[in-house]
Formats: C-alpha cells, sequence, structure tokens
C-alpha cells in the first residue's frame, strides 16, 4: 500500500509538525509532491504566529505549491498531512484539482476525508481526491498527544 517514496514524504510532512511544536502550534505538517516527486509546497500550522483561522498547514502548503508552479491547479500532485485535513483545506484541496490526500492519522473532531465528511470523494463536486491513511500513524498520534499533554 506504501511505498519508500511514501515513508520519505511523510517524514518530511512530521518534520514540518515537529516544528510546529516548538513553535507552539497544533502540530500539523503538510509537504506537496508534483508528478516527479519533488516536494513544490510545504506548510505547517502557523495560526497563532500569524494570527489567521485559515493558517493550516495544507493551505500553506498549497500557496506555496501554487506560488512554484505558477498555476492554481495542482493536478497531479499529492499532499502528505499528519493529520486528516478538516473542510476547509480538503474544500481547497479540491478546488487545486490534487491528485491525492495520504494522510497519517484520522481527525475524530474535523476530519473530512473519512472521519466526520467525504468532501474530498464526494462525487457531487466536480473533483474527487484519492486517500490513502495510516501511513506513520503512530508517530503523527504520539506528536499530537505529547503537544496537548504539555499544555494541560
Amino acid at each position: 500500500m506504501f511505498e519508500e517514496k511514501d515513508y520519505f514524504f511523510m517524514q518530511k510532512a512530521l518534520e514540518e509538525a515537529e516544528i510546529a511544536f516548538v513553535e507552539g502550534e497544533i502540530p500539523v505538517g503538510a509537504v506537496i509532491v508534483d508528478s516527479n516527486w519533488k516536494i513544490i509546497g510545504k506548510g505547517r500550522n502557523q495560526i497563532l504566529k500569524l494570527n489567521d483561522p485559515t493558517a493550516h498547514a495544507e493551505i500553506i502548503a498549497i500557496k506555496e505549491a501554487c506560488k512554484n508552479l505558477g498555476n492554481y491547479r495542482l493536478i497531479g500532485c499529492k499532499i502528505y498531512v499528519t493529520l486528516e485535513p478538516c473542510p476547509m483545506c480538503t474544500y481547497a484541496l479540491v478546488l487545486a484539482r490534487v491528485e491525492e490526500i495520504i494522510f497519517a492519522t484520522r481527525d475524530e473532531k474535523t476530519g473530512a476525508c473519512i472521519s466526520l465528511y467525504n468532501i474530498a470523494r464526494d462525487p457531487k463536486l466536480n473533483h474527487q481526491i484519492k486517500i490513502r491513511e495510516g501511513l506513520l500513524k503512530e508517530d503523527a498520534k504520539d506528536l499530537l498527544k505529547n503537544f496537548f499533554k504539555s499544555k494541560r
């Protein structure tokens, strides 16, 4: 189900999440790769730093990838993200025409790919996204648990 390159890119997303942890942000990281397996966008949660409720890892990665491609469409691209994307991020990925979302762990409270909603594969929308889950799941879960434990 997962190949060596998948592990490599999810590890890069986890590195972004670890930076977010150190910065006091909820530790979520994302990287977007193009069809040539080149990282064209990366992001981590920066909601507090930027005073922006939309500054999720995925949104930041989408903006960087679009800027690097010179196109708002990310056709053929994949995103590796440490936590299942929320409705805002999932719909942004639909609008960007991302080919696939690979996420580490589910978000039972706000997940919009599997947990609460299925925006990524909604047949009513003009684009559907492939989903794979569970890659480096325990690493991502541990990072989130440690973050929230440190806040209590």
